[in-house]
């Protein structure tokens, strides 16, 4: 299995994607004056996002709603309430993170990267691998349950007040109303109407430029975790960084369990596994800065973009395939 993860992970990082990735990094770390405009890398976003749930929504479509789409949900569901439980257990044996910091952390590690998702798709592509199409509105359904461990996890040690009403209704704006939320489900839906008729339609839009788009929106993120991880490089320890590449397969795992359980096939329980197995950077910050803004941000950010994200993108989602091919064959 070892070389059939080294090989993958070669394959992997020779891939457009990840080199666009590195490329980013790279001129982060050499000070170039490199730059994706801001206005553009929010339209690389929208553009990924309205994909993404588009095709999903025509897949379901064309699949039907059956049980096992339920049960995925639902396991969606349950796997990112809990982990950020184990994360933070993880982070009290590993690092000296006070309780609301620890907290805020192990809430992106059950929340999702919804990029690093659409990287695991596109290795699925390139080896010929099919997967449920509906693993979307998983995506979708792991985004926020996170955030409500991650805010019991931090009144548990008295550091929070309860907070007034109007904190209250901008942290249920921010988990429900969140922009990635709301045009991920908003296209799954459209997509789920219009199904292959309305593919049809916009498919020279949507299929054969994603690529593209993609590697230029992971050219922008190595940029941004490069910058992360030079202006914070003094809060990584070396237990952060070992929680940061540790925490990844421990969620791997439990997303494999439930994907044999339910019964995916191997591209879906590698789906599974990457979306257990990352840490958000967009939904669960907006909310931390709103329900936990005495948390600190270089810490939670540098942990999910600067650590994880490379690590899944590099050698996590190859030793995930390895695992699923392996005990899913």
């Amino acid at each position: 299995m070892l070389e059939t993860i080294i090989g993958l992970a070669a394959d992997n990082l020779l891939s457009p994607i990840i080199l666009f990735f590195a490329l980013g990094l790279l001129a982060s770390f050499l000070k170039s004056d490199l730059t994706v405009p801001e206005a553009a890398a929010k339209a690389l976003s929208i553009y990924l996002l309205f994909a993404i749930g588009y095709k999903g929504g025509v897949s379901v479509s064309d699949h039907g709603i059956d049980q096992t789409l339920l049960l995925t949900l639902a396991a969606g569901v349950v796997l990112s309430f809990a982990l950020p439980l184990i994360a933070f257990a993880l982070l009290k044996v590993m690092t000296r993170l006070n309780q609301t910091d620890a907290a805020a952390v192990a809430g992106h590690y059950g929340s999702i990267s919804i990029v690093t998702f659409v990287a695991a798709t596109s290795v699925l592509q390139s080896q010929g691998m099919a997967s449920e199409g509906y693993m979307v509105a998983v995506a979708a359904a792991m985004e926020a349950p996170a955030i409500l461990s991650a805010l019991w996890l931090a009144s548990r040690g008295g550091n929070r007040s309860s907070g007034s009403g109007e904190d209250s209704d901008g942290l249920l704006r921010e988990i429900l109303l969140n922009g990635s939320i709301v045009l991920l489900v908003g296209s799954f839906l459209i997509g789920l109407i219009t199904g292959k008729e309305g593919l049809a339609e916009i498919e020279s839009f949507i299929v054969s430029p994603f690529k593209g788009v993609l590697c230029l929106f992971l050219l922008d993120m190595g940029l941004v975790a490069g910058r992360g991880l030079r202006s914070s490089s003094k809060v990584l320890t070396p237990g952060l960084i070992g929680f940061g590449v540790l925490m990844p397969v421990i969620g791997s795992l439990f997303g494999l369990a439930a994907a044999l359980t339910i019964g995916l096939s191997i591209g879906g329980a590698v789906l599974l596994m990457t979306l257990s197995a990352s840490a958000s950077y967009i939904a669960v910050p907006a909310a931390m800065r709103v329900a936990l803004p005495e948390a600190n941000p270089s810490i939670y950010l540098t942990m999910s973009l600067g650590v994880t994200f490379p690590f899944n993108l590099t050698i996590g989602i190859p030793l995930y395939l390895s695992l699923a091919t392996a005990l899913g064959g």
